[in-house]
């Protein structure tokens, strides 16, 4: 779907015509959303946008930043968490944004619907003062922000997550705390590849290596750019707790088997002298002579043999329970 408005500082009007709408005097801001293949194309043609710009858009590739004679192109990614195709849990989603910046046009390219551009587009809808006579460079940093403010969103997310997995993983040794841990340490992951090439993106605009921006409005890009420095520092803050929550379901698992192992060998512990008294008496050696097992004649022999070996049990039962270990 293929939007236009041109913004002058009366107020906003809206073309059907692309061409109209680049003609027209003051600036003009083209919104394409979950659009097909020759609406894009047309629409590339009028602003003389090369193909190569529109398959980095199409194919999504990394966040990325390029300037030519007449405009400079920028590409960054709009990100949400969502339920994974193949399990409940949730994954990072994310959907690549051209922002193309002339000297009085704006072209805003996705292959999906954007709530992040929708906000901004909204505003302008509404004729909000700022946006009217700033220029297109300002239109651009307000689609920008509101990309890079998702990242918060997402962030505030995962770091409840961790709160609740940081709760649950003390004496945790069941597979889904592992596994939910393993997913939160794949979503930062993912999250940390969109932002760091997002932050040198936009550190060009920043730095006012782009002409079409004005100078005036060179600091709302390093505002901008401050902000994903926030969000990579946040990043390798919260992978940090991660690690250390998977360390301590580590060291619970490891607990909760030598406690396992101490029960056992406790257990063989008292069994191994039973087993002694047992085989002994399992030789059955028998005859006339004195040194055959003379109690085996004895009347009370195999009660005082069940005797000692219950005193035996009970002795070690007493000696382990001193200690702690039972």
């Amino acid at each position: 779907m293929i939007q236009t408005h041109v913004l002058t500082p009366e107020g906003v009007e809206s073309h059907e015509d692309v061409g109209e709408a680049k003609a027209a005097t003051g600036t003009t801001w083209v919104r394409v959303s979950d659009g097909t293949s020759e609406e894009m194309r047309a629409v590339c043609e009028t602003f003389g946008i090369h193909d190569l710009e529109l398959e980095d858009v199409r194919q999504g590739v990394r966040p990325k930043v390029e300037e030519f004679d007449d405009h400079a192109f920028v590409l960054v990614k709009s990100v949400r968490l969502r339920g994974g195709d193949t399990t409940f849990e949730e994954e990072l989603s994310d959907q690549p944004v051209g922002v193309f910046l002339g000297d009085d046009w704006l072209v805003t390219l996705s292959t999906a619907t954007l709530p992040a551009v929708g906000r901004v587009w909204d505003a302008a809808t509404r004729e909000e003062k700022r946006l009217l006579s700033r220029g297109p460079d300002f239109l651009a940093y307000r689609v920008l922000d509101a990309l890079v403010d998702e990242y918060f969103d997402v962030l505030d997310e995962i770091e409840t997550d961790i709160e609740a997995v940081e709760d649950a993983v003390v004496g945790a040794t069941g597979i889904d705390t592992l596994e939910r841990i393993n997913s939160l340490r794949r979503e930062l992951l993912a999250t940390r590849r969109l932002l760091w090439p997002t932050r040198d993106a936009l550190s060009t605009f920043a730095r006012g290596d782009v002409d079409v921006v004005a100078d005036e409005n060179e600091k709302y890009y390093r505002d901008v750019q401050d902000h994903v420095v926030q969000l990579v520092e946040l990043v390798e803050t919260y992978r940090d707790l991660v690690t250390g929550a998977r360390d301590i379901y580590l060291n619970s698992l490891s607990m909760s088997t030598n406690e396992v192992m101490k029960r056992l060998t406790v257990v063989a512990t008292i069994i191994l002298p039973l087993t002694f008294v047992v085989g002994v008496y399992g030789m059955n050696f028998g005859g006339e002579s004195p040194y055959n097992m003379p109690e085996l004649a004895w009347t009370y022999g195999y009660p005082a043999v069940l005797l000692g070996m219950a005193g035996v049990t009970i002795v070690l039962v007493a000696y382990f329970r001193r200690e702690g270990w039972l």
